[in-house]
């Protein structure tokens, strides 16, 4: 049972040179990215003159085309590229868009605010290559084997441990690289933006990633670049229309091919799975490749289709996940954000309070979590990525309920003094916090939910399955924000503009949205943990 080959169990759980390069290199990307995103919502408010709400909606807007374009350049990477030639091209138009949004901030006064988005959402066509492939690249880059090589029970449990070892241990890594990028971007360059100006404060991003794209070239000889087997790449590129037709054939009966439950054996292969159910259509077809390649592909359709009640279920998530960008930023601009009778904290710059939680929390969950939880749940990882993502869920609730009662009491000290009396911004830093706890548990237990579910030959898709979660919660939180708008500002009749979103901080009522977003990701949660029980 145990014939393959010894590399497939690595020795110890470490990352390669090609492995830490690669999270340099996306934590540079993610630092250019927030010094953009972080602090939009004020630029847009403050020098295009938007509106707080529709700031906010442009904003969620432009987060959820960011996000959801994965979704389709991770099919070009895993059908008709490979994942470096995406990384090539993408990068190229990132760069491009950074210094186009440049240009524009130094010459805005003669433009038209309309084309200031031409530069923007071209740096959400290179990021949405860029992203999901550099992720999947550099996991390709573990020294683990490929998954689909122990399909017929070649992989004995000592080596998925190990496995299952290098994959947290990769994307905990990751994550901590990106929010390290996430922290110096918010804090640096939101404090350039509002202090010395936003030419300068969009060009240092832009030359940064540039440098970042060179250096990722230079380091080319390093990577393994290597195409899955398992599966192959044409049916890969079908496989939405054969999606449709299997789960037609599965309501009408035509085909009994179906996936095993894995309740009680999450390390069960995948690629093995579709193979055993495979068999009986191998038997009746003289040749075995071309009867695998139709069949594989629509149950890999059938995977991607069987994550999606949980992707659901995570959109509110993505939702809380935007307000540090938004209405949060926005919170902190009508709070007292002076230390001293110099210095001022730009609001934006709080937002590195998230990424300073995810960095001291992150070494502590190895080390202390997961130790802890293993003494109570008996389980080798500590808990499940599931259970990962169901605690990280619960603390983003409670964050949102931090926000409304900080929001109340500013709304009470803002009543009850006339003058100018304002509540400190660090009254912030809670709802901040729990945030970032949350994101150490939710955020990197999706990626590694939506990378393992998958074969080999989908990784990219996996990675963008992740992302879209965001992509598609920024225009439900811009859906919410408009409806909200209409049925406030229509029913108050006091004539504001928009009600809860009311750009007059007297009128505004953020408290009664923050309670709104807790009792629907309430009401997510609930679902979420009645839909565990199927995985």
């Amino acid at each position: 049972m145990s014939g393959k080959k010894p590399t497939a169990a690595p020795p110890t759980a470490r990352l390669s040179r090609a492995c830490v390069m690669i999270i340099v290199v996306a934590s540079v990307e993610r630092f250019a990215y927030k010094g953009v995103a972080s602090n939009l919502v004020t630029y847009l408010t403050e020098v295009v003159e938007m509106s707080t709400s529709a700031a906010a909606k442009s904003v969620s807007a432009w987060s959820g085309v960011t996000s959801m374009l994965p979704l389709l350049t991770a099919v070009l990477a895993d059908s008709y590229w490979d994942r470096y030639s995406t990384i090539t091209a993408s990068s190229l138009l990132y760069v491009v868009g950074l210094i186009g949004l440049t240009l524009w901030a130094l010459l805005h006064t003669r433009m038209p605010c309309s084309t200031l988005f031409f530069p923007l959402y071209l740096i959400s066509i290179g990021q949405g290559g860029y992203n999901p492939s550099l992720q999947a690249f550099g996991a390709d880059q573990l020294d683990i084997g490929d998954d689909d090589d122990d399909g017929d029970n070649g992989a004995t449990a000592a080596t998925e441990e190990q496995r299952s070892k290098v994959k947290s241990l990769f994307f905990q890594w990751w994550y901590f690289g990106i929010c390290s990028g996430s922290l110096l971007g918010n804090t640096t360059m939101s404090y350039v933006q509002d202090t010395v100006g936003w030419g300068l404060g969009f060009a240092v991003p832009a030359a940064v990633m540039a440098v970042s794209v060179a250096a990722f070239f230079c380091c080319t000889p390093l990577y393994k670049q290597r195409q899955p087997r398992a599966v192959h790449r044409k049916p890969c590129r079908d496989s939405v229309l054969k999606a449709l037709k299997s789960l037609l054939a599965s309501v009408t009966g035509a085909r009994k091919i179906t996936l095993p439950s894995r309740d009680g054996d999450d390390d069960t292969d995948i690629v093995s799975e579709l193979e055993l159910q495979e068999k009986p259509l191998k038997l009746a077809d003289q040749k075995q490749e071309a009867a695998m390649g139709e069949a594989a592909a629509p149950s890999v359709a059938k995977i991607i289709v069987r994550l999606l009640p949980i992707w659901t279920m995570l959109l509110m998530f993505a939702v809380i996940f935007q307000q540090p960008m938004t209405f949060f930023t926005k919170q902190g601009m009508l709070m007292d954000h002076r230390v001293g009778a110099v210095f001022v904290i730009p609001p934006a710059m709080l937002q590195s309070s998230i990424t300073v939680s995810i960095i001291l929390l992150m070494p502590l969950y190895d080390t202390v979590v997961v130790p802890l939880a293993g003494l109570v749940a008996g389980h080798g990882k500590g808990i499940t990525v599931l259970q990962r993502i169901g605690v990280g869920m619960v603390l983003s609730i409670v964050a949102m309920a931090v926000a409304a009662l900080v929001e109340a009491r500013r709304l009470r000290a803002a009543a009850s003094s006339s003058s100018g009396g304002r509540l400190s911004i660090f009254w912030l830093l809670p709802q901040y916090v729990l945030l970032g706890v949350s994101d150490v548990f939710t955020v990197v237990g999706m990626q590694e939910f939506f990378y393992t579910q998958v074969p080999s030959a989908m990784r990219t898709v996996g990675i963008a399955l992740y992302l879209s979660v965001f992509g598609v919660g920024s225009f439900v939180g811009a859906f919410l924000i408009t409806a909200l708008e209409m049925v406030t500002a229509g029913g108050g009749g006091g004539g504001h503009d928009h009600g809860w979103f009311s750009d007059d901080p007297r009128e505004a009522r953020l408290d009664k949205y923050y309670w709104f977003l807790a009792l629907l990701s309430c009401v997510s949660f609930v679902v979420f943990t009645h839909l565990c029980k199927y995985y």
